[in-house]
């Protein structure tokens, strides 16, 4: 006869389950430890942008701001005419412009480290598998990366944004570039972290494509910059437009409006080509140049101020799907791919 299998107290069993239950949040956060530690000289100099242009805009309107309108004021009881261009466009306008682009295409740098470093090497490199054999499954391996990088970036951009904000309404009229600019438009709001986000995600599925560090690199960045090239030229597109129209006299957009289109109406239709501006003799002559041409009235086309949200929200929102759908795939190429 064979023994019966010993059996295991109820308090063993239910010593062994917290054990269990404390050493699954220690494995994820272990996970998480390694990604950290594995790529804390990008984390430190990541850290390091994000706080030199965070002191630039603070010099920029706690200093900068206030020694550029004394210097405007000072040309214009001088009486000269190019205060605006000399002393506040270039004297504050162009940092701004300057903070504003590297701030909002650092979504290519985002692109290039997670094709490249991020996913790219490890897969190259082998150093994947051997972390996937030793008991991290490859779904987790790959949320640990991007749960990591993810927070960092949001964290880091979104610093960016508000103190871009809370630079840039204030000294408004220091400043040349209006909302509609390419840069300034996505550092004024959420999109500027669905950019980033975005770019995490394709360099994340290119590199799971390429299996190679520097191909992996340069497409991920090459894409995601023709995304955004993309996003930029349709952005007018992503809300309706307003038209205004008159029979009778010229028509022009409100104060900081984004101008799309302007001009005459050709037999009711709008038609910008159209160079109704040469019909300047006298009243009757001028009459009949229009009529010559065909024209029935003007129009402008244009976004108002109001505008910005509407459109800025629809863009994060195409971003965020994309992102997405871009993270779905990863996962799905990962686990077939490790199957």
């Amino acid at each position: 006869m064979t023994a019966a299998p010993a059996r295991v107290p109820q308090k063993t069993q239910k010593a062994q389950k917290a054990r269990k239950a404390e050493a699954a949040p220690a494995t994820r956060w272990g996970v998480a430890r390694t990604v950290l530690r594995l790529h804390r000289a990008a984390l430190i100099v990541w850290g390091l942008a994000v706080l030199g242009l965070t002191g630039w805009l603070v010099w920029l309107t706690e200093v900068t701001a206030d020694e550029t309108r004394a210097k405007q004021e000072a040309c214009n009881l001088a009486g000269l005419h190019v205060c605006d261009t000399n002393v506040g466009l270039l004297g504050y306008s162009a940092p701004m412009d300057g903070i504003a682009t590297l701030a909002a295409h650092s979504f290519i740098v985002v692109a290039a480290f997670a094709g490249g470093a991020l996913i790219g090497r490890e897969l190259e490199n082998g150093t994947a598998r051997l972390a996937w054999s030793q008991g991290i499954t490859p779904a987790r391996w790959l949320t640990a990366k991007l749960a990591c990088t993810a927070l960092a970036v949001t964290v880091g951009v979104t610093v960016l944004v508000l103190v871009f904000r809370w630079a840039w309404e204030p000294n408004r009229v220091l400043i040349g570039t209006d909302w509609m600019g390419d840069s300034v438009f996505a550092l004024l709001g959420p999109a500027a972290v669905a950019y980033a986000l975005c770019a995490l995600a394709l360099g994340t599925l290119t590199a799971l494509l390429l299996r190679r560090t520097l191909p992996a690199l340069a497409v991920s960045a090459a894409l995601t910059w023709l995304l955004s090239l993309i996003l930029v030229h349709a952005r007018a597109s992503l809300w309706p437009a307003l038209t205004r129209t008159s029979a009778t006299e010229y028509v022009y957009s409100p104060h900081r409006a984004w101008d799309l289109s302007q001009g005459a109406l050709v037999h009711g239709s709008p038609a910008p080509q159209v160079n109704h501006w040469a019909c300047n003799s006298t009243a009757g002559e001028r009459q009949r140049c229009l009529d010559d041409l065909g024209v029935t009235g003007y129009y402008a086309t244009y976004h108002p101020r109001s505008h910005f949200w509407p459109l800025h929200l629809v863009e994060t929102g195409i971003l965020l799907a994309v992102a997405a759908a871009a993270v779905a795939v990863s996962f799905r190429l990962l686990r077939h791919r490790t199957a």
